[in-house]
Parts: C-alpha cells; sequence; structure tokens
C-alpha cells in the first residue's frame, strides 16, 4: 500500500517529509491536554467533595434551626401563660427582688 509522502523502498518512517516534526509537536500538544484534563478531573472532584461537605452542613443548620425555633416557640408559650393568669405574687416577688439586687450594687458601690 502506498501512502502520500512515502516512497516505494520507504520503511514506514515519515523521514524526510517533514512530518514527525508535526508528529512529535501533535503528541506533545497530546501530553499538554492529558495534564490538562487531569488537572480539571481531580478539581471537579474537589469541588464535588465540598458541595457535599457543605450540604451536610447546611442540612445540619437547618435541623439545629429547627430545634432551636421548637424550643423558642414553647418559651413563648409559657410566658403567655404567665401573662394570662394574675401572676401578682409572682410579680411581687420579681419586684422585690430588683429592688434587692439594686439595693446591693448600691451598696457595693458605696463601699469602694
Amino acid at each position: 500500500m502506498r501512502r502520500a509522502g512515502l516512497g516505494e523502498g520507504s520503511s514506514g518512517h515519515y523521514g524526510g517529509s517533514g512530518y514527525s516534526v508535526y508528529e512529535d509537536e501533535n503528541e506533545q500538544l497530546q501530553e499538554g491536554l492529558r495534564a490538562k484534563v487531569g488537572a480539571l478531573k481531580s478539581l471537579t472532584i474537589d469541588i464535588g467533595a465540598e458541595v457535599k461537605y457543605q450540604n451536610k452542613m447546611l442540612e445540619d443548620m437547618d435541623s439545629d434551626f429547627d430545634s432551636t425555633g421548637g424550643l423558642l416557640g414553647a418559651t413563648i408559650g409559657r410566658v403567655k401563660q404567665l401573662s394570662r393568669g394574675s401572676q401578682t405574687k409572682l410579680l411581687c416577688y420579681m419586684l422585690l427582688f430588683c429592688f434587692f439586687v439594686f439595693f446591693v450594687l448600691y451598696w457595693y458601690i458605696k463601699l469602694r
């Protein structure tokens, strides 16, 4: 079989025709592309791992917010229940406690 650029007696190499230069250049470019594709592949894998990690963190944060919302709702419910009833005794105790704290602070500051 006869190929373009090769004589009848050639050994199958692109010796003197200049094709070997292009072939070497193409191989170098292929190696460069392989290196770039490998780098892109590793970068893509790293991005995928980071996305999975961030999604896990978001799911954990979502469950934390849900539990905090439930706790806050229960606390607000208790405060509403306290505000509905006549808690005169509790209010007096809180007022006396505040006076006691202010008295102790006043006494502490005056002795300094």
